[in-house]
């Protein structure tokens, strides 16, 4: 009787080891499986800062708004406009040219690239429809403050196709056309440029943080 069991030991000890070999790859499976699951870490970017022009139709004050812009710092901008301004009528009666970037002559994009490169050490696209898309804060109509880039869409279709600085007093400078005299000075208030204005810009806010210290 023994010896008739004793060829049976030796293939249950093998069933017994396959079997163990055959739930060793399930248990290793079922450690593993949580730690594949875990989602990717998330990588956190800095949103960029709220610019302090966002709100300028809220109630909140101009000055408010400058002073946070400008953090710790007295508040440049205004001399930084008057000097883009008063070299902007030392120029009134340069002869319009289109392309024109120097005081040869100037179209209207040329001229005020010509006055923020030289007064704010800014470098400003080339055409009134590169400007119009910097991202720079928009200013309503009823917050405009001298130096404030204005916008025109003098060909229809509401496309931007001029555009001038804001004096204050609803006038600006602009270098209008051959026609009518290159460099001068408009009021916004007019029926032409009321009904081709669309919108404002400060492109100042842009302004490199060298060239307000030194103001």
């Amino acid at each position: 009787m023994l010896m008739r069991f004793a060829p049976l030991v030796p293939l249950a000890l093998v069933t017994l080891l396959i079997g163990c070999a055959a739930q060793s790859p399930v248990s290793q499976q079922q450690a593993f499986t949580p730690a594949a699951r875990q989602p990717a870490p998330l990588t956190l970017r800095p949103h960029a800062s709220p610019s302090p022009f966002d709100n300028l139709e809220s109630d909140s004050s101009d000055d408010d708004a400058m002073a946070a812009f400008s953090g710790t710092k007295a508040y440049q901008l205004p001399m930084l406009a008057d000097s883009i301004l008063e070299r902007g009528k030392s120029l009134i009666g340069t002869r319009y040219r289109f392309g024109g970037t120097t005081e040869a002559g100037f179209d209207c994009s040329g001229f005020v690239n010509f006055l923020f490169r030289e007064q704010a050490g800014m470098t400003l696209p080339r055409s009134s429809r590169e400007l119009v898309n910097l991202d720079a804060p928009v200013v309503a109509r009823n917050n405009l403050k001298p130096g404030d880039v204005l916008f025109f869409g003098t060909h229809g279709r509401g496309r931007v196709s001029h555009t001038g600085i804001y004096l204050g007093d609803d006038q600006f400078i602009h270098s209008s056309s051959s026609r009518s005299g290159g460099v001068r000075i408009d009021n916004l208030d007019d029926n032409y440029w009321k009904k081709t204005y669309i919108e404002a810009k400060r492109l100042l806010a842009m302004a490199p943080a060298a060239t307000l210290s030194n103001r």
